[in-house]
């Protein structure tokens, strides 16, 4: 009995073995040629389809002039059936940029978000068949963004404008409509020597009937006071409702331009 019990454990070892490099080999070769890469893929992806496609577009500067303010540009406009775009940041202390969620929006989104060394900035996108659709770009910084205390940190006036938020949307082609905001926050990592993480955690985009459009849900590298670019599949006026983690709610109204 016990010869058959470790004969099973061999065999069940071996199963797992084999699985192991199964999932490994199913991991594309990165053409940003990252050392973290196959790591980033296992954390956010696991047993999920990945694909390298172009059609993923990733822009962002070459160099970070600002290691607390790098403006990055995500879209796929070809790219059909998207329901969640990732973006994450390979070699930074907090790997995760943010999710989004365009209900009724395009694969679309543009943010600045805080650089803590030379990096590979990638969106993934996943389509209704479950597939991961990455894009990427290297950002090569000085460094220091995310272990840089925010601006508001050392100026107690802030407190009287969290969740401050500015907005405003413009009509588009085709009936669809670009909305860009502002809200007034530290974004603080928590990497700052004396000053704890605190963050927005969720901002949903409804219509006038309260059904969702889109929903941001930004993490720690997000710059401070983030500016959030989406183009949305409808027009009209909007409402915005966010949180951050310490539990302080904002909303805001927005009417289109020139109504």
């Amino acid at each position: 009995m016990r010869a058959l019990s470790l004969i099973a454990g061999v065999i069940f070892a071996a199963l797992l073995t084999q699985s192991a490099v199964v999932a490994a080999a199913a991991v594309p070769d990165d053409p940003l040629d990252s050392s973290q890469w196959r790591y980033m893929a296992r954390k956010y992806f696991r047993d999920a389809p990945v694909v390298f496609d172009e059609r993923v577009q990733v822009i962002a500067p070459d160099y970070a002039e600002d290691s607390l303010n790098t403006p990055v540009q995500v879209s796929a406009p070809d790219l059909e059936g998207v329901e969640q775009v990732l973006v994450f940041a390979d070699m930074s202390p907090i790997t995760k940029v943010l999710d989004y969620y365009p209900v009724k929006a395009r694969p679309s989104i543009g943010f600045s978000f805080k650089v803590q060394q030379a990096t590979p900035i990638r969106a993934a996108m996943r389509t209704a068949d479950g597939t991961w659709h990455v894009g990427g770009t290297w950002v090569d910084a000085q460094g220091g963004g995310c272990t840089a205390p925010s601006v508001a940190s050392a100026n107690p006036i802030w407190e009287t404008r969290l969740g401050e938020t500015e907005a405003r949307v413009w009509p588009r082609a085709n009936g669809e409509s670009r909305l860009k905001f502002r809200v007034v926050h530290p974004m603080d990592t928590g990497l700052a020597a004396g000053i704890p993480e605190f963050f927005i955690t969720e901002v949903a985009i409804r219509d006038a009937d309260g059904e969702t459009l889109a929903r941001v849900e930004p993490y720690e590298p997000v710059s401070e006071n983030p500016v959030i670019t989406l183009d949305l599949d409808v027009r009209g006026p909007l409402t915005l409702a966010g949180r951050d983690n310490n539990g302080n709610r904002f909303e805001a109204s927005v009417a289109p331009s020139g109504s």
